[in-house]
This record gives C-alpha cells, structure tokens and sequence, in this order.
C-alpha cells in the first residue's frame, strides 16, 4: 500500500490509499466517509496492438452519517499514441462485501501501415462517487498507467506489433548451474572488472541491430585468426549486439574460449530474449548471472 506501480515488461500492479467523505452542504462539515484501497493492474501482450488496465475498490473502513447506499462508476482516457477501445465501469455499490471493478482496453495508434514505428500511451481511469443523499457526485479520482510503448520495430518481425511497459528494464538470466555453465562463468568474470550489464546495476547494456556494427563487435573480439581449441569456440561479453561491444564500446571487453555448443545454444537463448521481451534498438538490459 505505498501507492507505486510494481512493474514488469508486461504487466505491472500497485496499491493506493484513497477516501471519498460526505460534507454537509450547508455547514460545510465532513459527516460521514470511506477509507478505502485502490488496487490497479495494467498487462499487455508481446504480440498485440491492445492492452488492458483494470482497477478494483476495496473498502477498509466507513465513518459517520450519508455513507450507506454508495456506489461508485468510472470510464477511462488515453494519453499519447493510443485510444481506448472499450471501457466497462459501471455503477457498483462499495462496502466491505462489494468491490466496485473497472476494466478497460487501449489500442495503439501508431502507423501500423509503416515500418519501424512505435509510440508509448498511458491509460488514466478515472471514478466518481454517487449516494442517494448527496446532492451530486463526488469529485473524480484518477489513476494513470506508467507508460506501455506499442511498435512493429522488432528485428525478424516487421509487421507484429507488440506492446511492453517501457520503464521496466529486461533481465536475461544464466546459471552457473544450468544448461551453459561456462558461457554464465565467463559473462560473472566479465561483469566483475566492470563490464556493464550486471543486474542490481544501472550500468546497462543497450541493444544494437545494424548487422555490420554487430559483425564489427565480433571481429574485433573474435577475429578468425584467433585459434580455437577443438570443440570450442570464442564467447565475447559484452555481447556483439549491443552498444557495449567490443569495437562500438569503450574498448572494455573479454573474450574467452569455451564449449562450442553452449556458446551457440546460449545465443539463440540470447535472441529469444530480445524476441520475448521486445528488446529494441537502443533498449536497456541486464543479465543475471544466477
């Protein structure tokens, strides 16, 4: 109950302390009000042009006079590249066994029609209070998403559009005990010298798409001159897509010889990741090395 978005790449959950009081009119007294929780939820789809936000009222505690008989109603709004494709709130009693619930749809606006676009909304529901006694609504109470970025940006998939909460940071993560121990050996060492993209940090890797900077990373981590031991082959950290590498970055880099088919296997890993999260050019990562 601290009043802050808890997000992921795609969804995102908070809690709210909020109240709503009856005032009598004519002395301008607080009579009567309800304490109570707002509990939002917003989650979207890596694959779909629409997203979803709902919230949930959750009376906690009720005080005094023309308070009974309330109920609350809401709609939504979008802000940015989006608009709402469907809202559905309406008029609900609150008390400690009803829960008022609001559920709404956004869509992206981006120029699906064109390539490489992409746009960031936020959602914003909004409710009023309403009781037989009082002489008119309360006033609205608001509630806005973080930002959701929708594109069709994504390498290897130009016309899917997809949408993730932009401020979440992606992990990708390897074990020392999983199935590419020495590719997540070598990427722990790297990081230790200071190599960014370790996770807790802010010392990001950001993602790198143009095939010949990519190949200029290898080459200068990994060059073909450089002998590889039978069954092994050269792993660079950090990764040759992204901004990091070795011949894009600040000239920090490590390269080391390890087995063949974990090195292969964790980069087809590596791609998934960019793939599943919507790692875009220029995005922010991590890796976890656990």
């Amino acid at each position: 109950m601290d009043s802050t978005w808890y997000i992921e790449r795609l969804r995102g959950c908070g809690v709210w302390r909020s109240a709503v009081d009856a005032i009598d009119v004519r002395t301008g007294r607080k009579v009567g009000g309800i304490k109570y929780l707002v509990v939002g939820y917003s989650f979207s789809a890596r694959d779909s042009k629409r997203w979803a936000y709902q919230v949930r009222l959750l009376e906690t505690k009720r005080w005094g006079r023309a308070v009974n008989g309330t109920k609350a109603s809401g709609s939504a709004s979008c802000v940015g590249k989006c608009k709402v494709a469907s809202k559905s709130f309406p008029a609900q009693t609150i008390s400690k066994s009803a829960e008022p619930y609001g559920q709404f749809f956004m869509d992206t606006t981006i120029n699906t029609g064109a390539s490489k676009q992409r746009g960031t909304g936020r959602s914003v529901a909004s409710w009023t209070f309403t009781n037989p006694q009082w002489v008119g609504p309360s006033q609205p109470t608001k509630l806005a998403t973080v930002d959701v970025r929708c594109d069709n940006a994504l390498p290897g998939a130009p016309r899917q559009v997809g949408c993730v909460t932009l401020q979440a940071v992606p992990v990708i993560s390897y074990s020392l005990t999983g199935p590419w121990p020495e590719v997540a050996k070598h990427i722990k060492d790297a990081q230790a010298t200071g190599i960014p993209g370790k996770y807790g940090t802010t010392n990001y890797l950001t993602r790198l798409t143009d095939r010949r900077k990519i190949d200029e990373n290898r080459n200068k981590a990994c060059p073909s001159s450089l002998p590889r031991p039978p069954g092994k082959s050269c792993d660079e950290y950090a990764f040759a897509s992204t901004w990091q590498g070795a011949k894009h970055g600040d000239g920090n880099f490590s390269r080391r010889m390890i087995n063949a088919r974990q090195n292969t296997d964790a980069g087809k890993a590596l791609k998934g990741f960019y793939t599943y999260s919507r790692v875009l050019e220029g995005d922010r990562f991590l890796v976890w090395i656990r």
